[in-house]
């Protein structure tokens, strides 16, 4: 079923599962969509609507500067949400794109129809907390690691904490993430293999 993996994450972060009444009023409000191989999710300019659920397939967002170049700011995969949060939240215009690295399936949900769930259903009050805590966590590492650790020690901690990324996502991919150019990230990960 398609919102399995859905109840199977809400029910990880809560301390009990969630009632069947619940899992009915999750379902009402979350729209199955695909998108192919580059598809947009959201474009640079516009406001930011919903939120995604990755069930399956992988994502980037990115800003592109005024040489065209792509700097990846996140990467997604399954059971990871993907969205610019200031532009939902703010109803502001995206500073970022956001589209599907891999044929992907998510289920959506707008900022209005998350508030109401979260108010009506107790394990998201708690499931939305924690991934505010985890959210501002995992921004002030990468901001730390980004302007304070050398390129290979970036690159063995996101081989630690996110390994199914470098399988999934290419080198350049992966050196933009990291802030670094493709011919570092080659140079580390032959050393990475010579040990």
């Amino acid at each position: 079923m398609i919102y399995d993996s859905l109840i199977q994450y809400f029910n990880s972060y809560s301390s009990k599962p969630l009632s069947s009444h619940e899992i009915v009023l999750i379902q009402r409000f979350f729209i199955l969509k695909k998108f192919k191989k580059r598809q947009f999710f959201l474009e640079e300019g516009e406001i930011c609507k919903y939120t995604a659920f990755l069930i399956k397939g992988s994502m980037r967002q990115y800003r592109v500067d005024n040489k065209g170049e792509e700097h990846i700011i996140k990467l997604f995969i399954e059971n990871w949400w993907a969205s610019d949060r200031e532009s939902m939240m703010n109803n502001v215009p995206s500073i970022y794109f956001i589209d599907a690295w891999e044929e992907s399936e998510v289920l959506l949900i707008t900022k209005t129809d998350l508030i109401h769930l979260v108010d009506n259903i107790p394990a998201l009050t708690e499931w939305i907390g924690k991934l505010d805590a985890n959210f501002a966590i995992a921004s002030e590492k990468r901001i730390n690691a980004a302007i304070s650790l050398p390129a290979e020690e970036r690159y063995r901690n996101l081989e630690k904490t996110n390994p199914e990324f470098l399988k999934r996502f290419p080198q350049r991919i992966i050196a933009s993430y990291l802030g670094i150019n493709r011919e570092t990230l080659s140079r580390i990960r032959s050393r990475g293999g010579k040990k």
